[in-house]
C-alpha cells in the first residue's frame, strides 16, 4: 500500500507540473498563493535522515559516498513546481510579504545543508530567482546568509552548502553598484576574509576567490586589506592549502594598484621567500608568479627592494633542487634579476655568503658545546658506575637498585639526595640528549657539580631514572627546571 501511495503521489506531481508548463498564464491567482506555499512547505521542510558518519570523522567527498535523499524523485518535482511559481508572471512581487515570509526564507536556507548535492543545486537556482524577483527580501536574504557563514566560521565549521551559497553571492556581488556601500565592505571584511580560516576551504575556495576578486575589481582600494587578510590566515603546515592561497593572492595582486603593492612589498615577498624554500608544489607555484606580466612589471620597477628579500631562496634552489621544474624555474628568475642589475646581484650573493659562513660558525660552536655536555654526562656515568652493588647484570641487580631508591629516608640532607640520585643514574644508560641552546649551555656551565648532577638527572633534557615518590629527589621544584 505504501508503494502504491508513493506511485500515486508521483503521478499527481507529474500531472500538476505538466499543467503548469502547458498553461504559463492564469494558473496562479491570489487565492492559490496560500495553498501553494502550504504544499511547498510540507514537502520541503521534512524530517531529514541522519548521516551515519560520526561528527568527529572528517567527510571527504572524493572518498566517502554521499548520503542521497530517498524522496528526491518527489522532491525534485516539487522544487521544479515552486520554481515555476516564482518565475510566473501571475505572481506579483509587490505582494511578496503576503506570499513568502521571512520564516519561510530562513527554513528554506536550511536546505543548503543537505547531504544531497542535487537538492543543494536546485535550491541554489530557486534562491537566486527568489532574490532577483522579490526585492523586498534582499536585505533579509543577505543577512540570513551572513548568519550561516558566522555560524560556520566561528562555531560549527561544518556545513554542506557553503560553495553553493558563495556561488549565489558571487552573482549578487557582480550586480553591486559602484561605489560600494559600507555594508558591502563590512561583509568583505567580516565574512569573506574569515572564510579563509576553516580547514574545509578546499571545498569552496574557487567560489570564495571569485567573490573576493569581484570586490577588488569594483574597488581596488579594498585589495590591500584582502592581501593582509590572506597573510593573516596563511596556512603553515598544509601545502595544498598554501597553493590555493597563492592562486588567490596572484589574482588579487593583479587588481591592486602599484602604489598599494609597494606598501605591502616586504610582507608579500618575504612570504614568497619562505614559500620557495617549502615543499616542491609550493615552490613551483610561487616561482610561477614571475610569469604574470603585471606582477613582473612591478618586480622590474622595484627589484632593488625585492631581490634582497628573495635572494636566499632563489640561490638555494638554483644551486640544485631535486625537482627539475623548481630548479629550472628558479634559474629563470635568477637570470631575470641578474639581467636587471648584475652589481646588485653580486652584492646580494656576497652578503648571502657571509651570512652562510656566520651561521656555519654558530652551528659548529653549538655542536662543540653540545659535545662537551655529552662528555660531561658520560664522565659522570663512568665515575659513578662503581657505586652499583656487585652483581650480575640480570633482574636481581635492577631490583637491588630499586630497593636502594625506595629505602632512602625522606629527611636525608642534600648530599645524601645527590648520592641516591647518583646510584639511580648509574644503573641506566643516558639516552641521546636533545640539542641545547647556547643559553641552556651557559646556565649549566654556571652551576656547581651537585646542582649540575641534579639537573642532568631530573631535567627535561634526559629521561630520569625511576625514583620513588617518597624520595625528596622526586620533587623537581627543589632545584627547578631549565
Amino acid at each position: 500500500p505504501q508503494a502504491e501511495q508513493k506511485e500515486l503521489k508521483l503521478q499527481h506531481l507529474v500531472d500538476l507540473l505538466d499543467y503548469v508548463n502547458q498553461n504559463p498564464k492564469g494558473v496562479f491567482t491570489q487565492d492559490t498563493y496560500p495553498e501553494v506555499m502550504e504544499f511547498v512547505s510540507v514537502n520541503f521542510f521534512r524530517q531529514t535522515y541522519a548521516n551515519p558518519i560520526p561528527d568527529y570523522v572528517e567527510y571527504d567527498p572524493e572518498e566517502d559516498e554521499p548520503l542521497l535523499e530517498p524522496s528526491w524523485q518527489h522532491l525534485q518535482l516539487v522544487m521544479e513546481f515552486f520554481l515555476r511559481f516564482i518565475v510566473s508572471s501571475d505572481v506579483d512581487p509587490k505582494l511578496s510579504k503576503n506570499i513568502i515570509s521571512q520564516s519561510f526564507i530562513s527554513r528554506f536556507l536550511a536546505l543548503f545543508d543537505s547531504e544531497d548535492s542535487r537538492e543543494r543545486d536546485f535550491a541554489k537556482t530557486i534562491l537566486h530567482r527568489l532574490y532577483g524577483k522579490f526585492m523586498q527580501h534582499r536585505p533579509f536574504i543577505r543577512k540570513s546568509i551572513n548568519d550561516l557563514f558566522y555560524q560556520f566560521i566561528f562555531y560549527s565549521q561544518k556545513h554542506n552548502g557553503i560553495a553553493e551559497l558563495l556561488e549565489i553571492l558571487g552573482a549578487i556581488i557582480n550586480g553591486f553598484a559602484v561605489p560600494l556601500k559600507e555594508e558591502h565592505k563590512i561583509f568583505l571584511q567580516k565574512v569573506l576574509i574569515p572564510l579563509h580560516r576553516p580547514k574545509q576551504i578546499s571545498f569552496y575556495h574557487s567560489q570564495l576567490t571569485y567573490c573576493v576578486t569581484q570586490f577588488c575589481e569594483k574597488d581596488s582600494s579594498l585589495a590591500p586589506s584582502v592581501i593582509l587578510g590572506l597573510l593573516k590566515y596563511w596556512p603553515q603546515t598544509n601545502p595544498p592549502k598554501v597553493v590555493l592561497f597563492l592562486n588567490e593572492l596572484e589574482e588579487v595582486m593583479e587588481t591592486t594598484e602599484p602604489e598599494d603593492l609597494q606598501t605591502l612589498l616586504v610582507p608579500i615577498f618575504s612570504l614568497f621567500n619562505k614559500s620557495i624554500l617549502s615543499s616542491f608544489q609550493v615552490a613551483e607555484r610561487t616561482l610561477f608568479i614571475w610569469e604574470n606580466e603585471y606582477i613582473l612589471s612591478f618586480i622590474n620597477e622595484n627589484y632593488k627592494l625585492i631581490l634582497p628579500l628573495v635572494f636566499e631562496s632563489l640561490s638555494t634552489c638554483a644551486k640544485g633542487h631535486w625537482n627539475a621544474n623548481v630548479h629550472s624555474a628558479s634559474l629563470k628568475v635568477v637570470k631575470i634579476f641578474s639581467d636587471l642589475d648584475s652589481s646588485l646581484f653580486l652584492e646580494c650573493a656576497k652578503q648571502f655568503k657571509e651570512k652562510s659562513e656566520h651561521e656555519q660558525k654558530l652551528r659548529e660552536a653549538r655542536e662543540l658545546e653540545w659535545k662537551k655536555i655529552e662528555d660531561q654526562v658520560n664522565e659522570f656515568h663512568n665515575k659513578n658506575i662503581s657505586l652499583i652493588p656487585n652483581s650480575s647484570t640480570d633482574n636481581n641487580s635492577v631490583n637491588s637498585v630499586n630497593n636502594v631508591n625506595n629505602n632512602i629516608n625522606i629527611n636525608v640532607n642534600v648530599n645524601d639526595e645527590i648520592t641516591a640520585a647518583s646510584i639511580a643514574a648509574a644503573s641506566w644508560t643516558p639516552p641521546l640528549l636533545r640539542q641545547l641552546s647556547l643559553l641552556d649551555i651557559k646556565r649549566i656551565e654556571g652551576l656547581t657539580d651537585p646542582e649540575r648532577i641534579s639537573i642532568m638527572t631530573h631535567s627535561p633534557f634526559v629521561v630520569p631514572p625511576k625514583i620513588s615518590k617518597n624520595n625528596p629527589m622526586y620533587s623537581r621544584s627543589r632545584y627547578g627546571r631549565l
